[in-house]
């Protein structure tokens, strides 16, 4: 009976079942349950993963392997109302090592780095001075190792707290305060500054 009410449990916007309650079908192998969990999660991850790559030709891969991962591992999530910070945390790891393989791939001379798309970082109704500090950022960021990367973006783009960074990073809380100060640091902005 108890699964019968996790099932029906709704969501926030009170439609649809829980994330729980997808996450509790879909690892009885309902495939319905999983594409449910795509297709709640998909505009997040997308816009994730661009936000993090700055690259529109990156973002479906990244989203893919995301979810792969994510939907075949089910069985690791130990909270399965957690659903949306797990697919977050993985696709954060996911996207640090793209980058740190971008990264060594372009000096070693196998790959060339393309350069952002600043203008389809933000949104066209973004108040102008978040649109310059975005542009600010994602032209200077390529020069960032990607942990110090992933890091400054997660802060700085996303508005996550240092707990957040830290559970999605797989890192202590001190490692993220240091990572974005030194990425603060190289790039010559502070916190407050934009």
């Amino acid at each position: 009976m108890a699964l019968v009410a996790e099932k029906l449990a709704p969501t926030r916007s009170g439609s649809g079942p829980s994330d729980a309650a997808l996450v509790v079908s879909a690892r009885s192998g309902e495939m319905w349950a999983k594409e449910a969990l795509f297709r709640r999660h998909a505009q997040m991850a997308n816009g994730l993963a661009f936000r993090l790559m700055g690259r529109e030709q990156d973002v479906d891969d990244l989203v893919q392997e995301a979810f792969t991962q994510a939907l075949t591992g089910l069985a690791r999530l130990e909270n399965p109302q957690a659903f949306q910070s797990w697919l977050c945390g993985i696709l954060v790891r996911t996207a640090y090592k793209t980058l740190r393989r971008r990264r060594l791939l372009s000096r070693l001379g196998f790959q060339t780095i393309d350069p952002i798309e600043l203008e389809a970082i933000a949104h066209r109704d973004a108040p102008p001075d978040v649109v310059r500090e975005l542009k600010e950022i994602y032209a200077r960021i390529e020069k960032l190792p990607p942990d110090l990367r992933v890091a400054l973006v997660l802060r700085r783009v996303e508005g996550m707290r240092h707990e957040e960074i830290a559970q999605a990073t797989e890192t202590s809380i001190a490692t993220v305060k240091r990572k974005i100060a030194k990425a603060e640091e190289i790039l010559g902005i502070g916190e407050g500054d934009p």
